[in-house]
């Protein structure tokens, strides 16, 4: 199993185009603390490749890896689709900048294909661009990655009930937020990817007891940093995002694993988006990683 990390970045990546925090204005300083927007690519056993998470930096981010280039004719992409993880724009806008594609193949839970389907109207924007295919992703049992080729089986496990705020009144389902599973039967190695985790279920702790690599949320330090830093008037659980440290935080969770772990989806107000900031070291001691932008993880 090869994963490309794409981004890193929680929504409106780092730098966010109106804000002046540090982490951004460290960003705009030190361009090689940039960071796009959370997502991944994997790559199936026929050498297709799937993303995870359609935010608004997809094109840049399918230019910047040349497995994913077009080729070799002139309209031949090696994407063949995109699976979900919930329905928030960050993950969603970038649906719509695929529009030039002949067809588009979509992976997404029930509440997902539905808010973007009834609420930002997206088969309608579409029709007159490209065709969409809808497959669900099942959160009982497992599915091919890529119907038709034995290998890569994805599941969805649900982490959060927490809905858009587009959808704020649409109906409770614990399948708003998934964690993606990814099991690959050749190798027997598994990945886990939640880039939003509003908490730890006992079937989530299962999974990721029973991967090799866990990617998770990472995007506040702590509990008040929403606060703290005047972007909100909550605090991270809140906000719907588990922080890393403190009373509820994942660090310690993750430290417990024996499968590599690493976080994603971080604030632009996280400390950990500046290189030397003292809380990598912290991490370092309990042996989790911060993923970077334009990594690759073979399982």
């Amino acid at each position: 199993m090869l994963l490309l990390v794409l981004g890193t970045a929680a929504g409106g990546g780092i730098p966010q185009w109106n804000c002046a925090c540090p982490g951004c204005s460290g960003a705009r300083a030190h361009p090689r603390r940039r960071r796009r927007h959370a997502s991944l690519a994997v790559r199936t056993d026929d050498g297709r490749w799937y993303i995870v998470n359609a935010t608004p930096d997809i094109a840049d981010q399918i230019e910047g890896r040349p497995e994913l280039h077009p080729g070799p004719g002139p309209r031949q992409t090696p994407v063949a689709g995109l699976v979900l993880t919930d329905a928030e724009l960050d993950h969603t806008l970038g649906i719509a900048r695929l529009r030039e594609a002949d067809s588009l193949q979509v992976i997404a839970t029930a509440p997902v294909r539905q808010a973007l389907l009834e609420r930002l109207h997206l088969d309608d924007v579409l029709a007159p661009y490209t065709s969409v295919t809808w497959r669900p992703l099942p959160r009982r049992g497992a599915a091919l990655l890529h119907r038709g080729t034995p290998g890569l089986q994805i599941s969805g496990i649900p982490v959060s009930g927490k809905r858009p705020r587009y959808a704020a009144d649409a109906p409770d389902d614990d399948a708003w937020v998934v964690a993606l599973r990814l099991y690959d039967p050749a190798s027997g190695t598994t990945a886990l990817y939640a880039p939003a985790l509003a908490a730890w279920p006992d079937h989530f702790q299962q999974a990721a007891a029973e991967a090799d690599c866990v990617i998770v949320d990472g995007t506040f330090w702590d509990d008040d940093e929403p606060r703290r830093t005047g972007i909100s008037d909550r605090t991270a659980t809140g906000m719907g995002h588990l922080p890393i440290e403190g009373p509820d935080g994942t660090a310690e969770r993750l430290a417990r694993l024996s499968a590599r772990c690493l976080y994603t989806h971080l604030n632009n107000t996280n400390p950990l988006v500046d290189p030397a900031a003292p809380e990598h070291k912290r991490l370092a001691r309990l042996g989790v990683e911060v993923a970077s932008d334009g990594m690759e993880i073979e399982l």
